[in-house]
């Protein structure tokens, strides 16, 4: 089964160890099986005075007068020791299996969980789309768990269970083989059934973990959006929609019960009727004389054991639906390819980026976000990129670090097509600050050096000041020790982008791109901002990406884009001159600024 290869790639290192535990396991199990024999022999050689010739079990050999005589006390304190023996090594064996399993469990896990999380790092923004956030939760915690219980507790409790009825089927046949009648007739039963109810299990696991998908998408949504919920008053919409989830889950769940409570009386049927005619079997042979009375005890206990752990093989393998339901789930996961593969070439450290755009189209679903692009930003080059909402200016510059590749033409770095190059040394050669702002739940410090954990504290803060945002950090309770909160919720909107301004200043990329991430400041602050960091950065590349155009009044060029193409491009001073899209645009711009200015003044005049 694929499902099965595939996780035995992930349990290969813990191969050894496991068939060590599961030979100590059938030798525990081999002792526990021994018992019923030791208490055979007290009943008949030592409450009873039975002819040793009697017993051809293979501890006959302590009825031969050495180990003392039939009807003895030295007999009885004899057994007695073998049986304790055996009982302390079962005990012995046991304990150190399910210590060194789970060990062996938890090793697996963690292995699963961290080849999970290292593909979700790798895969691309357009595959991760394709899984939920939910679903992803999902498999990281809950399939990691259930796929581990496959190979570290039910494949272990198929293989005991197997070696049980394999020992206790000898020993019954060294006693009389008519002892296995009963059980030979039951075993199609047991087939059969297990064959109808597994099935049915599977696609209800398979609906259990929809739901639990869903259940964890449905909360993840909620905390994410909680200033949106609130701000519409949607709270009781939002309620509604958990509590339809919470019953989806609910019903799952107890449809998989239903069908567990028949399984089981279905199968207790089958194993108390098989008990019953293995009773009467051995009885009808002890009356018989054809075995000693001693035997029925033990026979019982075979017979028992045989329909425990057939019960047992078939509550596995009806568990273990649950864990192929989650097996395949990883499948898919670790089987998706990113849609940007990796290059092998690199960029010397020494070397300065330059950048050429030739006939550079990006498409997605069948429709062009980026229409040939034809551009040159050689290393120091300070550009601007505006345009309307939907004008391709995040989709360009996506394109830079191959969050989105090309279709059609090439970007080339130094002469090569970026996707020639490896992806970790691609984008390390630019500090990005993306349009969406994310900071993660730590304090200010750690967020601005998520690039060098090992930063000083004096390199922190003069990123910060150079993004303005040391001033208001400095005026907090814990100043650069104040925790953010999840995706940064702790502070403002305008806060965030400072500090991810400074993150990106502090990683020192060659090329520094803000994707309109100066949107929520001021003007003045703004303006400040981008003066400190030119003249901080004044050799490197700057990219800017903005839709307030007094940002990229200074920049060498400036692109405006129109449905994915460039329709203008030069100096401020140029498309001025031009006054075409770019003019139209800054002269609104600039006249509400105006008027703004002039309604505060009139304002403070009154």
């Amino acid at each position: 089964m694929d499902v099965l290869k595939f996780g035995f790639s992930y349990y290969r290192r813990n191969l050894i160890p496991a068939i060590l535990m599961q030979l100590l396991s059938f030798l525990a199990l081999l002792a526990d099986l021994l018992l019923p024999l030791i208490t055979a022999m007290f009943i008949n050689f030592i409450i009873l005075e039975n002819d040793p010739g009697q017993d051809n079990t293979i501890f006959s050999f302590m009825l031969n007068g050495s180990y003392g005589k039939v009807h003895t006390m030295e007999l009885f304190w004899n057994l007695a020791i073998v049986f304790l023996s055996l009982l302390l090594l079962k005990l012995i064996f046991v304990y150190v299996k399910n210590v060194v399993n789970q060990k062996l469990g938890l090793r697996l896990e963690t292995d699963l969980r961290m080849v999970t999380f290292k593909k979700i790092m790798e895969l691309d923004s357009e595959t991760l789309s394709e899984f939920n956030t939910g679903e992803l939760l999902t498999t990281i915690n809950w399939d990691t768990i259930m796929y581990k219980e496959m190979f570290c507790r039910i494949i272990p409790n198929i293989l005991d269970s197997s070696f049980v009825l394999l020992v206790s089927i000898i020993l019954l046949a060294t006693i009389h083989p008519l002892l296995l009648i009963i059980p030979v007739i039951m075993m199609p039963i047991f087939l059969y059934a297990l064959r109808k109810f597994k099935n049915v299990s599977r696609m209800n696991f398979r609906d259990i973990r929809a739901c639990n998908s869903n259940m964890a998408l449905t909360v993840q949504e909620n905390i994410e959006a909680v200033r949106l919920v609130r701000s519409f008053t949607n709270e009781e919409r939002e309620k509604e929609k958990f509590t339809k989830s919470n019953e989806n889950l609910r019903k799952s769940y107890i449809k998989q019960v239903k069908l567990q409570a028949k399984f089981e009386a279905a199968f207790s049927s089958i194993k108390q009727f098989a008990y019953i005619g293995s009773i009467a079997v051995c009885a009808i042979l002890v009356m018989n004389g054809y075995i000693l009375v001693g035997f029925l005890a033990s026979c019982a206990g075979y017979i028992l054991k045989i329909m425990d752990y057939i019960t047992m093989i078939n509550n596995m393998i009806f568990q273990m639906q649950q864990q192929i339901v989650s097996g395949y789930k990883m499948m898919h996961l670790m089987s998706s390819e990113s849609k940007i593969p990796n290059g092998q070439e690199k960029l010397a450290e020494d070397q300065k980026p330059n950048l050429v755009f030739k006939d550079f189209t990006i498409s997605c679903n069948g429709k062009d976000l980026i229409k040939n692009v034809n551009l040159e930003i050689p290393y120091g080059k300070k550009v601007g990129i505006v345009g309307g909402t939907g004008s391709g200016k995040t989709s360009l510059l996506e394109g830079l670090i191959r969050i989105r590749d090309g279709s059609k033409g090439e970007l080339t770095l130094n002469g090569k097509n970026v996707k020639e190059y490896d992806l970790t040394n691609l984008r390390n050669q630019f500090s990005f600050v993306f349009q969406e702002v994310f900071l993660f739940s730590n304090t200010i410090k750690s967020n601005i050096a998520y690039s060098k954990e090992d930063a000083d504290m004096e390199t922190i803060i003069t990123m910060a000041k150079h993004a303005q945002a040391h001033d208001f950090i400095t005026k907090l309770d814990d100043g650069y020790d104040t925790i953010v909160g999840e995706r940064g919720l702790g502070i403002s909107g305008g806060q965030k982008q400072r500090v991810s301004i400074a993150r990106a200043l502090l990683k020192n990329s060659p090329i520094l791109v803000l994707d309109d991430s100066t949107s929520a400041l001021d003007t003045a602050t703004e303006k400040q901002l981008l003066a400190d960091i030119k003249k901080y950065d004044d050799e490197k590349t700057l990219i800017i990406s903005a839709h307030r155009l007094s940002s990229v009044v200074d920049c060498d060029e400036i692109l405006y884009l129109l449905d994915g193409e460039i329709v203008e491009r030069g100096s401020f001073d140029e498309l001025m001159e031009l006054d075409g899209h770019f003019a139209n645009v800054y002269k609104i711009q600039e006249a509400q600024k105006n008027s703004v200015i002039d309604y505060q003044n009139l304002k403070e005049a009154n």
